[in-house]
């Protein structure tokens, strides 16, 4: 069951990002070229674990893009959803009330998923205000305890995402020990504090005195190293410079060139190409849950147009057209005029 200890080395990863790494995306980002594992969004346990918050926590845990209509509509039953065929798919999650956390992860196994990954690491105040997150890093007692429940109520591979440390560097001291402790089968380490958010660089000095943690307390923990990580380049000399790292994850990379994972420069067609397909996909998962009485917003597809459009004559006036768009509609109607 632990699919961690098949990778090969110097793997990468697509990290979880809230609003970003959907069933959605992660298709849009298989079919650029496919990192060796996908992380989801983040879920709430205690979202998962009421009546009235299941509904949505499910739906952010759908590993196919529409899994109803492909029973009955034989033009989505075509749709290779890759992001799920083809690699590993950890579902992530977050909170503070341990049975909540067992509640969730009995139920991971059975939606298909590889893994199961707890967040300890996100920075966001509201997260961080709620007891989860880079929060648990204040609590290690409740942390190890959520660690516990999960680990009881399922076979996946548990892991585990955080951070150096809440406010101080040295924090990892302490904290990265008691995790390793836990012998996950995974963890990985963004090379920040949380006080440090994305505004200071990765501390990759920092890097062997983790690898060498990892080897004296769990040796078959897979290690992961994730900060200021932009594509399979910067992925591939990090492993030739620090071999006992296993994995390299990637974030805001992705939002530079969704070909991120491969060393492929796409052409401005290509992108505009592959924009088109997210279009498409997009479309597909709004009528899905449409058929469920939810709803796919259309507002936060406009994350991701500036991934597909910079860097070329007339990028940012483009831009602005299709900022201004209302509609997945709207937005075809201007890239074909």
């Amino acid at each position: 069951m632990n699919f961690w200890q098949k990778l090969p080395h110097g793997f990468t990863v697509l990290a979880p990002m809230e609003g970003v790494t959907d069933v959605v995306f992660r298709d849009v980002v298989a079919r650029a070229g496919a990192p060796d594992v996908f992380f989801t969004e983040f879920t709430n346990v205690s979202s998962f674990a009421s009546e009235k918050g299941r509904h949505d926590a499910l739906e952010r845990l759908d590993l196919k893009i529409a899994p109803n209509l492909s029973k009955t509509d034989p033009n989505i039953s075509k749709i290779t959803d890759r992001a799920t065929n083809s690699t590993p798919v950890v579902a992530q999650i977050w909170g503070k009330n341990p049975k909540h956390f067992g509640d969730l992860a009995s139920a991971l196994e059975e939606l298909g998923f590889a893994g199961l990954d707890i967040n300890m690491g996100c920075p966001d105040r509201h997260v961080n205000k709620a007891g989860g997150g880079a929060a648990m890093i204040k609590t290690p007692d409740l942390a190890l305890e959520c660690i516990k429940c999960a680990r009881k109520n399922t076979k996946l591979p548990v892991s585990v995402k955080t951070r150096l440390g809440f406010t101080k560097i040295e924090e990892y001291k302490t904290w990265l020990p008691l995790l390793l402790n836990q012998h996950l089968a995974a963890l990985t380490v963004h090379l920040r504090t949380r006080k440090e958010m994305s505004k200071a660089p990765a501390h990759y000095e920092l890097i062997p005195e983790i690898i060498k943690l990892r080897d004296e307390i769990s040796p078959e923990t897979i290690l992961i190293i994730n900060g200021d990580i932009d594509d399979l380049k910067s992925a591939k000399e990090l492993s030739e410079k620090y071999p006992g790292v296993d994995g390299f994850m990637i974030g805001r990379g992705v939002f530079k060139n969704p070909y991120c994972f491969t060393t492929h420069e796409p052409t401005r067609e290509e992108l505009q190409n592959l924009f088109l397909y997210h279009l498409d996909i997009f479309d597909i998962r709004a009528k899905e849950l449409a058929s469920r009485d939810s709803r796919y917003p259309y507002e936060p597809i406009k994350h991701f147009i500036k991934i597909y459009f910079t860097s070329f004559d007339g990028a940012s006036e483009l831009r602005q057209k299709l900022m201004e768009c209302k509609s997945t509609s709207e937005l075809r109607k201007i890239l074909e005029q």
